[in-house]
């Protein structure tokens, strides 16, 4: 039995669980993970392919030619006008799902995928992608030329070089009727024009993060949501804008990943506007450890006056005995102060004399300088006289 389950294992390339034909290349931001891969006939439940081009762009095609397509492979698929070369990233029976996510209604969405890519098609793709940084420099010139309040972010060039998509970020509305014009002069291809937010941009830039990893945005993310400063104040978080800022210069989308655990665990603690009175004095709310359900209290409302940290459960019980018109002794419980009084630091000076630095020390007596041993009885008589 178990050398047939190995013999499995090789054969689909799985182990323990894990399908390495469900993985994609680790280079590819969108890629995703086939929980499906060794199902038996799921590459030929359905021939729709899903294909991904430079950084965040892909699309979906129809294998009408039934190539024995799987995660990783080069394809040329239909482009208008020409053809493109992508990256195969998902087959089978999730492709369905992910288009539905994508919305793609209508027919004429989906292309077809011609053939896999031979040498000629990537002699010309790779020419292609040589062109577009110049090409982005030279596109700002023209765009700085004609007063356009715009940034030309990225360009991609399609994979026989008939068409370039130019993506650029506004905070505006742009009239760039003209710029096409210029560009199509310049460069002789179709022109198309995206308009991406500053995540967008983050995202197909890349770089690394004050975290010391490489950008979500530019890694694994594949959808944003909005990012709110409400965030940062569940979390207690300082509302520094230096510091919540990313890369792009909007809300870091890190806030928005513990936030839930937060708001969670804030429900347990006491309400910030309720004083706690005790028979020495009355406490206020300064400030709390969310996650490990601490809050510290001060005798002062603006200032940090004799702070005591206690626990939720015993705030509340305060706040209840209060409502019943006691008070405690104090903010700890009687536990705690036992606990303080045994783990409490020993002072190793207590009993010394704090003057024993300032009393005079005895003056010794000079003792006179001895002869050498072998200095004569004439001289010691010479030194008598």
């Amino acid at each position: 039995m178990e050398e047939k389950q190995r013999t499995y294992e090789i054969r689909t390339g799985c182990d323990r669980g894990l399908c390495r034909a469900a993985v994609g290349r680790q280079d590819r931001q969108l890629n995703t993970y086939d929980w499906l891969a060794d199902v038996p006939g799921n590459a030929e439940s359905t021939d729709l392919v899903e294909v991904q081009f430079k950084h965040t762009r892909k699309g979906y095609y129809h294998n009408v030619n039934n190539l024995p397509l799987k995660k990783g492979d080069v394809v040329a698929v239909e482009a208008s006008p020409g053809h493109d070369i992508g990256v195969v990233t998902l087959t089978g029976r999730l492709v369905n799902l992910q288009i539905k996510k994508a919305n793609l209604k209508s027919a004429e969405d989906i292309k077809r995928i011609y053939r896999l890519a031979r040498q000629v098609d990537m002699d010309k793709y790779k020419e292609a992608k040589a062109r577009e940084h110049e090409t982005m420099i030279q596109s700002r010139e023209i765009a700085k030329n004609l007063g356009l309040q715009m940034k030309i972010g990225d360009v991609e060039y399609q994979g026989d070089g008939q068409k370039a998509i130019f993506y650029y970020i506004a905070d505006e509305r742009v009239d760039f009727r003209q710029l096409i014009k210029d560009l199509a002069a310049a460069f002789h291809v179709r022109i198309e024009m995206k308009q991406i937010g500053a995540r967008q941009e983050a995202g197909r830039i890349g770089g690394t993060g004050p975290c010391g990893r490489e950008l979500c945005c530019a890694t694994w993310m594949k959808n944003f949501v909005s990012v709110s400063t409400g965030a940062a104040r569940y979390q207690d978080i300082s509302l520094n804008p230096q510091k919540l800022a990313g890369m792009c210069a909007k809300l870091k989308c890190c806030l928005n990943y513990e936030v839930d655990d937060y708001m969670e665990h804030s429900k347990k603690l006491p309400n910030r506007e309720i004083v706690l009175q005790t028979l020495d004095a009355d406490y206020y709310y300064f400030k709390a450890d969310i996650l490990a359900g601490l809050v510290t209290y001060s005798t002062d409302k603006r200032i940090a006056a004799n702070l005591e940290v206690i626990t939720a459960e015993r705030a509340k019980e305060i706040i209840e005995m209060n409502k019943r018109g006691e008070k405690p002794a104090d903010l700890q419980p009687d536990e705690e102060k036992q606990k303080k009084q045994e783990n409490a630091p020993v002072d190793l000076l207590a009993g010394d004399d704090i003057h024993r630095f300032d009393k005079a020390k005895k003056k010794k007596k000079k003792k006179k300088p001895q002869r050498p041993q072998n200095e004569t009885d004439s001289e010691k008589t010479q030194d008598k006289e």
